[in-house]
């Protein structure tokens, strides 16, 4: 499987801009996502990084764990893999968790496209020592790990709640 042939990481990534709506008000695109995702809540306000990732998965035709909306609910989805292009990155945090599509991995750092970073749909970097793990389609076979890359510099994600 190439990179190429991830449906669901095209569409992430062209929806990368896209953000939630400052104070009263909320954004018609992600009220949509829950709608579609049938929750019982429709604001952008409460943590919405598994509404992202179950949105991309469930429009690429991808059954959702139970808990879609959580996002170490994410931990019980198809099945472990290593780092990969397009795997689902389940991080733990103060308070919850966090969850995104990996993008690039280095020893110690993990890059990833999800909601809710910055309020925003956006490319972040976070520490790889948050790490719960990495989770792929069960319906697909397990990709290639990627090949790790220097860790670079840029300045780590610190509001995905």
């Amino acid at each position: 499987m190439t990179t190429a042939s991830l449906a669901w990481m095209t569409y992430a990534l062209q929806l990368i801009g896209l953000r939630e709506v400052p104070g009263p008000g909320n954004s018609a695109v992600i009220a949509g996502w829950l709608k579609g995702l049938k929750a019982w809540w429709f604001d952008d306000a409460t943590p919405w990084c598994g509404v992202f990732v179950g949105h991309v998965l469930q429009k690429a035709g991808f059954a959702l764990p139970k808990h879609w909306y959580r996002a170490k609910g994410w931990l019980d989805w198809g099945r472990a893999c290593q780092p990969a292009y397009g795997a689902v990155c389940i991080l733990d945090r103060d308070g919850g968790g966090h969850v995104f599509f990996v993008m690039k991995v280095s020893k110690n750092f993990v890059w990833g496209v999800g909601g809710n970073q910055g309020d925003k749909v956006c490319e972040a970097k976070f520490d790889r020592a948050r790490v719960l793990g990495f989770r792929w389609p069960a319906t697909l076979a397990l990709p290639t790990a990627l090949v790790l890359i220097a860790d670079g510099g840029g300045a780590l994600s610190r509001n995905e709640a």
